[in-house]
């Protein structure tokens, strides 16, 4: 689709255009009288003088075109032209009787003179020929709108030039102010829709500040994020809700399984219920990601980190995986956040690497100015395969455990936190997920959370 502006510019040009030309033309067509028989009288004596052949003792009026064209075009044409003692002379019983005599010798020049009788004018034109003055008197011509058009046009081209620029810069003007207008009314209906929160669209574009035309628009986008908003609402309480009703069944389900007496069956049993649990856990949290708010603190880091990778002690020693932390000084590492949250994006992290990293023998924590990063030696990701990892239910690892809602998870932990969690892999060089903090700062509101450690 082409520029609103742009279409509205050319539009313009064409219409002022338009409108120049037939100012113009109603300008030439409506001469005062007086005016459109002096112009006719210039444009015959032009015709005439340009048809006149003086030679030695002899005046002749040749045929022209436009001479033909003006004695067609007027049935009572008369002209009377003379030099000195020469003279021609073409429908004298036409002409009536005239104030001036044979041979002219008045001043060089064109003008309108009555008739004796006052009944009709006549026009009487002088020109320098050489040493003679060649005197034209022209009676009853009826000379073509175009050929007056025309002698106008070219009498005054550098006037009329003039008056056009003048008028389409004008317009110029006119229609960029106008079509800054319009997008300065875009722009800002643009930045209000762009200011919206994406998980959360019920802020409105306020009418007042777009322009009349795009107003229809306008309310349709806020209806619009109303209706969204109004669904994703929906789709979170559902979220929290069914995690909330299948804690109960679980719960229930574990207590069960302790009666099992084969232990082969107890133990996939037990793996399954894991897993669900995992899941539960999962949207739980997602929940409260998504529907509650509270305020960051400064945390240690590295404290949770130390305590993270103590809970995930004994599960690392029965997969025979060592846990190591790293740090370059002893000193605090604080960032900006919620305790809680923070413990479990770390968890995920650390867990996801105790599932999914296939032949990984040590998993290092580094802690660094700006956040932490888990490392394991394991056989990696395909190329390209750590972009989808944190979509939901993507585990990177088909074969193996895990509810693949846990890097969505960490993910949303570190949007609220103003972060991001980055993921690097490489075939047979394992995988590195970090955790990236903003400079620790004042404590800021935040959209929040009530997570509960797992």
């Amino acid at each position: 689709m082409t520029s609103i502006a742009r279409t509205f510019a050319i539009s313009l040009g064409i219409a002022a255009t338009t409108i120049f030309l037939t100012m113009l033309g109603i300008f030439i067509w409506r001469y005062p009288t007086e005016e459109r028989e002096f112009r006719s009288c210039q444009v015959v004596a032009a015709v005439l003088d340009r048809a006149t052949v003086i030679e030695g003792q002899r005046l002749t009026v040749r045929s022209t075109p436009a001479l033909e064209e003006l004695k067609a075009d007027s049935p009572n044409l008369w002209y009377v032209v003379s030099a000195g003692d020469l003279l021609s002379e073409y429908g004298s019983e036409h002409r009536p009787a005239l104030p001036f005599v044979f041979p002219y010798h008045g001043p060089v020049g064109s003008s309108v003179f009555s008739t004796l009788d006052q009944n009709s004018t006549f026009c009487l034109s002088a020109v320098q020929r050489g040493s003679l003055r060649l005197a034209m008197m022209v009676g009853e011509p009826q000379v073509r709108f175009a050929r007056i058009a025309r002698t106008f046009l070219l009498r005054r081209v550098y006037s009329i030039a003039l008056v056009a620029l003048a008028f389409a810069a004008t317009v110029a003007i006119g229609s960029a102010l106008a079509a800054r207008f319009v997008s300065r009314g875009i722009e800002r209906g643009a930045r209000r829709a762009l200011a919206i929160d994406p998980s959360a669209p019920q802020g409105l574009i306020s009418l007042s500040e777009v322009p009349s035309e795009l107003k229809p628009l306008v309310e349709a986008l806020n209806r619009a994020f109303g209706e969204i908003d109004a669904y994703i609402r929906m789709q979170r309480r559902f979220l929290g809700n069914a995690a909330h009703q299948l804690r109960t069944p679980l719960t229930l389900l574990r207590a069960k399984v302790e009666d099992v007496s084969e232990p082969a069956l107890k133990a996939e049993l037990v793996r399954d219920i894991r897993r669900l649990t995992s899941l539960v856990s999962a949207m739980l949290d997602l929940a409260r990601l998504q529907n509650h708010a509270i305020e960051k603190r400064p945390i240690d880091l590295g404290e949770i980190a130390r305590d993270v990778l103590a809970d995930f002690g004994p599960s690392a020693l029965d997969a025979g995986i060592e846990l190591a932390l790293e740090q370059a000084e002893q000193a605090p590492f604080m960032v900006q956040g919620v305790d809680a949250a923070v413990r479990s994006a770390l968890a995920n992290l650390v867990g996801n690497a105790l599932i999914h990293a296939r032949g990984a023998r040590r998993i290092t924590a580094t802690l660094s100015g700006d956040g932490i990063s888990i490392h394991d030696d394991g056989a990696g990701l395909p190329h390209g395969g750590e972009h989808g990892l944190p979509e939901p239910f993507q585990t990177g690892n088909t074969a193996g455990d895990g509810a693949g809602l846990g890097l969505s998870i960490v993910r949303e932990i570190m949007t609220a936190h103003d972060g991001e969690l980055i993921i690097a892999s490489a075939p047979g060089r394992g995988t590195t997920m970090s955790l990236h903090f903003p400079p620790a700062t004042a404590p800021a509101r935040s959209p929040q959370f009530d997570l509960q450690e797992h």
